[in-house]
């Protein structure tokens, strides 16, 4: 029996835009799996926030800048790795995601660094 690999290295995606690192698009995916495993649709919001978390749970005081050198610097980025993945057919589209909200979203340094504030 053959093993399947679901590990996904982003070439498609990174040929066209090689701002964000495939971990960054790695991350994304978890967030975006965790969010729908309960059959939910997601809004813009939804990722960002379940996004923060789950960076922060990962690397903790370092999250700022793991991210950064990940190529994502803002909710912005957030949003054009979302467009990319919805044009390469990685997750559906859905009008309740959009770049709009996204380019609101949160002040990353605060999100990422205030925490850890002293």
């Amino acid at each position: 029996m053959q093993e399947i690999d679901f590990s996904d290295r982003f070439d498609d995606i990174l040929a066209k835009d090689g701002r964000y690192a495939p971990r960054a698009y790695s991350i994304l995916m978890d967030v975006l799996c965790y969010l729908t495993s309960e059959a939910k649709r997601v809004s813009s919001w939804d990722i960002m926030d379940e996004f923060r978390a789950t960076a922060l749970s990962q690397y903790g005081a370092m999250s700022y800048y793991v991210l950064d050198a990940l190529g994502i610097h803002s909710t912005k980025d957030l949003g054009e790795m979302v467009a990319n993945l919805q044009e390469f057919r990685r997750i559906g589209r859905d009008h309740r995601i959009s770049l709009e909200a996204f380019a609101a979203g949160y002040d990353f340094k605060e999100a990422f660094l205030s925490p850890y504030a002293v």
